[in-house]
């Protein structure tokens, strides 16, 4: 298969995750992803796309903000990108949650971290660029490997 390229731009609204959890999920059906990795797929990109939204945006105080999820389809993998021009965040510079900090009960833990280790584990690769001014959250999800 040539790779197949869609970009579509989104509000930076909560109520955009349905439509992308929908629409990734067809699209996982058309590349036939497993449940599983189509599932872990729309996980990661909804922790992060929430992220984007509320404190991209909306911490900001940027109320007219859009981010683009652009769709890539070729012979081995998916690849998702969320891009978007809120307040840059690296994702992967920052500590993901230790086993000890997980044993703590949850409303003693400080907020923050799980969203990004969920999304960091839920894909075959997770990878994060900034340039021109935008983040870019990069998900690929390879079709020719077993489940994880």
């Amino acid at each position: 298969m040539a790779t197949q390229t869609q970009t579509i731009t989104y509000e930076a609204s909560l109520d955009v995750l349905e439509p992308i959890r929908k629409l990734l999920t067809q699209i996982g059906q058309e590349v036939e992803l497993s449940k599983k990795k189509t599932y872990g797929l729309c996980l990661a990109v909804d922790e992060i796309a929430t992220n984007v939204i509320r404190h991209g945006y909306e911490e900001a105080g940027i109320t007219d903000g859009v981010f683009d999820l652009i769709i890539k389809k070729n012979d081995n993998q998916l690849v998702v990108t969320i891009v978007d021009a809120g307040t840059p965040f690296n994702p992967l510079e920052h500590n993901l949650p230790t086993e000890q900090d997980l044993s703590i009960p949850l409303e003693e833990r400080p907020i923050g971290g799980l969203g990004v280790m969920i999304a960091r584990q839920s894909v075959d690769e997770f990878k994060y660029e900034f340039s021109n001014n935008k983040n870019r959250n990069i998900f690929i999800v390879r079709y020719d490997q077993t489940d994880y």
